[in-house]
């Protein structure tokens, strides 16, 4: 199956004009959990996905926070569709009770996936630019009549353009994490820094990674579980250090933490604790919160990062109040991620001015409102864009929000799915139960939805009330 600017060839060698948009293949950007499912669900309509993924395999942000656990159970992140592509091929589901990793996500769900779909998924293929067929944004003329033209950079350094008769970003938010200045700004002098800072959970099972924190002071700036995460991962390899070589872990030295809250510490800080319907959520909060109450952390709050300063090998943050703390030989920035729009600028989008979710979506999904467990689920209505047969799917599609669910995204592929075969009923049909729970589904660093996306760093949910806080 091959493709060009100027038509589709199908399996008999036969090209079709570009202009029979019917026969052209949907793109699906990403091979992510929501990417894969929508090729099931496009498959199982009859229709013929693309997927095009810009890492060397499926599920490759995923894989990058392979050490991390989910909170959800497998029963909660597979998806229906793509379960019957499987079952044919022998593939066994795991344990509906049991929780993956990342890596056993990618491993056992997400890569079989795209192994049975084949061909129509596409590694190295880094999408830059989505356009109408000889329009760009400006021109209204016979815009719907023209097929999606999808600019691809492969890894080989190869550029390529695709046709489409639709186009689903399930990109992800991945890519671009949002940076340590209060102000959504990166913070002055951050960027400079950029050898002294990371935005990712530390794998400290790396002995690389791991000699970068050890007998380090470190600080870490967010409110979500990603930075309850990284609390706790540094608080064991401060005791293990501690064990190790009896260094007082009081006295400054060894491994420390700075733990940087833009907010106050209050009672719903750690999120519902023991009492937390999902106990493996819970019980990463009251880890964050050991780390602080046994000395391994030192909280500082309402600080409010301006700027970054060197100090010879050394970083000091410095607050919009100018609070200076001591300085630092690492930082670990988690405050969330953004959706990339870059490569979407000659697509008609209606974003919310706030969340850059679709503005119909936004509404349902505000976290000032909604709490992942009160979100609704909602299909290709909410998603619609004024860019006919265009969707934003899966986390992408929640903008900033960060009260995201992957049960939500495969109810979304598949209503889009149905729309774009031809199917109103299905399409506007619900055919998604959510957990009574209002469960997010995340882990300590990553929701099959995304990490904490709030610009405070708050979690998921934000409020133990709502049941959420990855």
């Amino acid at each position: 199956m091959t493709q060009d600017i100027d038509g589709y060839r199908n399996k008999q060698g036969v090209t079709v004009p570009a202009s029979s948009t019917a026969a052209l293949p949907v793109i699906v950007i990403g091979a992510g959990p929501v990417g894969l499912a929508a090729a099931a669900h496009l498959t199982a309509r009859g229709l013929t996905p693309l997927v095009l993924e810009a890492g060397p395999a499926a599920g490759s942000a995923v894989r990058a926070w392979a050490h991390v656990r989910l909170f959800s159970p497998w029963g909660e992140v597979i998806d229906p569709a793509a379960e019957k592509l499987l079952a044919p091929t022998g593939w066994t589901a795991p344990d509906p009770s049991a929780h993956p990793t990342g890596g056993d996500w990618a491993e056992r769900y997400l890569q079989p996936l795209a192994d049975v779909l084949g061909e129509r998924v596409r590694y190295g293929a880094r999408v830059t630019g989505v356009s109408r067929a000889g329009r760009d944004r400006i021109v209204d003329a016979d815009r719907e009549a023209q097929p999606f033209v999808v600019q691809v950079a492969h890894a080989d350094g190869r550029e390529e353009r695709l046709s489409a008769r639709a186009v689903l970003d399930a990109s992800g938010t991945w890519s671009t994490p949002s940076p340590a200045g209060a102000s959504g700004l990166p913070a002055l002098g951050e960027e400079a820094a950029a050898d002294r800072i990371a935005y990712r959970v530390p794998d400290l099972t790396d002995p690389a990674v791991r000699a970068r924190y050890a007998g380090k002071r470190t600080a870490v700036i967010g409110t979500g579980a990603s930075a309850f995460t990284a609390l706790a991962a540094l608080a064991d390899l401060a005791r293990a250090m501690d064990a190790a070589d009896a260094t007082d872990a009081t006295d400054g030295g060894g491994t420390r933490v700075v733990w940087v809250l833009r907010r106050g510490l209050t009672g719903s800080t750690y999120g519902g604790g023991t009492a937390d319907q999902l106990p493996a959520r819970g019980a990463l909060g009251l880890a964050a919160k050991a780390a602080v109450e046994q000395g391994h952390a030192d909280a500082v709050t309402g600080f409010r990062t301006e700027s970054v300063e060197r100090d010879g090998d050394r970083i000091v943050l410095v607050a919009e109040d100018g609070r200076r703390l001591d300085p630092v030989d690492e930082v670990v920035v988690l405050t969330g991620l953004r959706p990339d729009l870059s490569f979407l600028s000659e697509v008609r989008l209606d974003l919310d001015e706030r969340l850059q979710a679709p503005a119909r979506l936004a509404p349902l999904i505000d976290p000032n409102q909604h709490s992942c467990g009160t979100v609704r689920p909602h299909g290709h209505r909410e998603l619609a864009h004024p860019e006919r047969d265009f969707h934003l799917v899966g986390m992408k599609s929640y903008g900033r929000a960060p009260t995201f669910l992957a049960l939500t995204g495969y109810e979304q592929v598949r209503s889009v799915a149905a729309a774009l075969a031809g199917d109103p009923a299905a399409a506007d049909r619900v055919e998604l139960t959510l957990p009574g729970t209002g469960v997010c589904g995340g882990p300590g660093l990553f929701d099959p939805a995304g990490p904490t996306v709030r610009q405070d760093g708050g979690g998921c949910c934000g409020t133990p009330a709502g049941g959420c806080d990855t």
